[in-house]
């Protein structure tokens, strides 16, 4: 029962949203609220589509965090597996590396990285936020699969090696097939963390690489704050996420389960 009071708590945000999305502006803050009985409209989804940016930010958002999980797994997957695999305690002391970087506020980086992005001449191209998304991501990536190749089991990989296989093909034939849910649930991760990142985006894209919290962000005014407008862009914006989270979900607990006995 508990249980249940506790979920519709931290669930009623996410029903004002909803319900919100679909009201008029009159409904949104009527006295006494209606949470159920309000005169239903698609206006708010309709007047984003057609009069702001709203396709533009999806397609911005879509392309950084396609790009910033490509290039985390790319650089992560393959770390992790070389140190899980390493008999050098240095190399697998360095794994900690990951972890600081984990811990280092992003704040902390934003404003060197911002730096760099500007004399390099990137900054307002999907490249600046792309590269600083996937060394957070990155890190991760590592970290997490590093606990599940030590927790793998290394005969195959041997056999392979016995065989004449190249320690890369080992790789790419056993392990990597074998770490598929680890691998599933580092992308989730990736994928989440690009989506829903706002202050990296704030301050190193331009108007033409806006990413959909940024729409968000633009509802409010100084002279009004359309609340509809706001709750249908959310909505929006939650649902492709949310969508791939089911869809990887089954893999993501198993990456998690399998990858967390270690380290």
């Amino acid at each position: 029962m508990l249980i249940i009071l506790a979920l519709l708590f931290f669930m009623l945000p996410v029903y004002w949203l909803m319900t919100t999305a679909f009201k008029f502006g009159r409904d949104a803050f009527a006295i006494p609220p209606k949470w159920l009985l309000f005169d239903f409209t698609f206006k708010n989804f309709q007047d984003i589509w057609e009069n702001s940016q709203t396709p533009r930010y999806l397609l911005n958002s879509i392309i950084v965090s396609a790009g910033a999980t490509l290039l985390s797994l790319l650089l992560g997957v393959p770390a992790g597996y070389a140190i899980a695999r390493s008999k050098s305690a240095i190399i697998n002391a360095s794994a900690y590396f990951f972890l600081l970087l984990l811990m280092i506020p992003p704040i902390a980086m934003l404003i060197p990285f911002y730096l760099v992005m500007r004399n390099l001449h990137l900054l307002g191209g999907y490249a600046a936020l792309i590269i600083l998304d996937a060394i957070f991501d990155a890190a991760f990536v590592a970290w997490m699969m590093r606990s599940y190749f030590q927790d793998a089991p290394r005969e195959m990989e041997e056999a392979a090696l016995v065989d004449g296989a190249s320690p890369l093909r080992a790789f790419l034939s056993i392990a990597l097939p074998h770490s598929l849910p680890g691998v599933a649930a580092s992308a989730l991760y990736c994928i989440i963390f690009s989506w829903n990142d706002f202050l990296f985006a704030l301050m190193l894209t331009s108007p033409r690489t806006k990413t959909i919290p940024l729409g968000i962000m633009a509802s409010f005014s100084s002279v009004e704050i359309n609340w509809g407008e706001m709750a249908a862009m959310s909505l929006i914006a939650i649902t492709p996420a949310l969508i791939i989270a089911l869809f990887l979900n089954r893999y993501f607990v198993q990456g998690l389960t399998m990858g967390s006995a270690r380290g």
